[in-house]
Parts: structure tokens; sequence; C-alpha cells
């Protein structure tokens, strides 16, 4: 015998799956609030993330800024520095102040110094290598009046041998040679030639004969600190 479905069952089942649809919509919503919560807070992250990044690269371009700012106070003061240090050279040539060693020369951004020994061109080249320096090279305008206002006699240059001796020609002529270039200097005992300065004027003799020279090399940077000490101990007394 067939069991008979009577209408108490469907309303019991109808209302069965009232209520499943009904817990189900409450457990939707449920995960839709979670995620709306959750979303926003994702939002609210990202925010903060952003305006924490923006704030990171104001901060840096900030800082790049200042270091820029520093870097260019720091050349002017230098500058200034090293101005001021020259005035004071010109008046006390052995000024603390002076970025050269003791009883170099000093123009522009070079020392010069000057050694009266006799002696062949290469030994003079290594005097100069002892000293850090190499032989003078002119090679513009202001370094040929500083050379010809202390009248040098019978001092190597740094002008490369030569197999042939060149005639004598004026100093001011040597600012665009091509032979400020120390070249060929394996074998200076074989009749090679140096040139060497003579007054206002270059002459050349035999390497292996003697003479004083002069050597130069960058200067060092002026002691911000020892014009501040020399200004202070000036104002002392």
């Amino acid at each position: 015998m067939s069991e008979e479905v009577t209408y108490a069952d469907l309303k019991f089942q109808d209302s069965s799956e009232m209520e499943n649809i009904k817990e189900f919509d409450q457990v939707g919503v449920k995960v839709y609030l979670t995620l709306k919560i959750e979303m926003e807070k994702l939002e609210k992250l990202q925010n903060f993330k952003d305006k924490l990044q923006n704030n990171v690269s104001l901060q840096l371009t900030y800082n790049m800024d200042s270091l820029k700012e520093i870097r260019n106070l720091s050349s002017t003061l230098q500058e200034m520095a090293t101005k001021l240090c020259y005035e004071l050279y010109q008046k006390e040539p052995e000024h603390k102040c002076k970025p050269c060693p003791e009883k170099w020369m000093w123009h522009e951004d070079r020392c010069y110094g000057e050694f009266k020994k006799y002696e062949t061109w290469k030994q003079s080249d290594l005097i100069c290598s002892i000293h850090n320096a190499s032989l003078v090279k002119i090679k513009n305008k202001s370094v040929l009046e500083f050379i010809k206002s202390k009248k040098f006699y019978g001092y190597w240059l740094g002008l490369s041998p030569s197999k042939d001796r060149k005639p004598t020609e004026h100093l001011d002529k040597t600012i665009i040679s091509s032979d400020w270039f120390t070249r060929n200097t394996s074998d200076l005992n074989g009749g090679m030639h140096c040139g060497y300065i003579y007054g206002s004027y270059v002459s050349y003799d035999l390497c292996s004969n003697e003479k004083n020279a002069i050597c130069e090399k960058l200067d060092n940077p002026v002691k911000i600190e020892s014009i501040l000490m020399n200004e202070e101990s000036n104002g002392r007394m």
C-alpha cells in the first residue's frame, strides 16, 4: 500500500524549506557583512599605506633638497675660505692655511716646488714623483704668467723628450704645444733632448745634462678651521 501525502505533510515540508532558506539567507547576510567589514578594513589599510608612502616620499624629497642646500652652502663656504686664505698667503707665504707643503708656491689650484739640485731630466722627474708631483707643464695663460713672474733660469720642464734638438722659442708659444706629455722616457741616454725654461724662453739640451727642476701638483682643500682659528687669534690680539 502506497503512502499517502497529506496536506499537512506538504505544509510541513514547505515550512522546513522556508526555514532552510531563512537560515541560508541569514548566513549569506553574515558572510556579506563580514566581507564588507573586511573590505572596509582593507581599504583603510590601503589608504594608510598610500598616505605613509606619500609622507615617506615627501620626506625623502625634503632630505634630498636639504642635502643639496647643504652641499651648496659647503661649496660656497669652501670658496670663501680659499679666497680668504689666498689673501693671507699673499701677505704671509707660509700662513698655516696654505694648502701646499712648506716652501712650495701656491697658484690657483696647484702647488709649485722649486728644487735647486743639478740633476738629469730623468732624475728631476723622479724627484717630482717622490713628492707626488710632476715636472711643470704650462698649458694656460694664467700658469704662463705665474711661471714667467718667477724668472726661472735653467729648470727642466715637463715636455716630452725628443731625438732632435728643437730651436729655442718664446714661452708663450708652448701653451698650445702638444708636447706637454712626457713620452719616450724609457731611453734618455741616447742623445735625447729635453726642454727647459730660461727666463721667458724654452730651450732644449741633452736630457743627460744637469739642471734644476720645478715640480707641480694639485693643492689640498683649504682647511676652514685654520681660517677661523686665525680670525679668533687676531680678535684676541
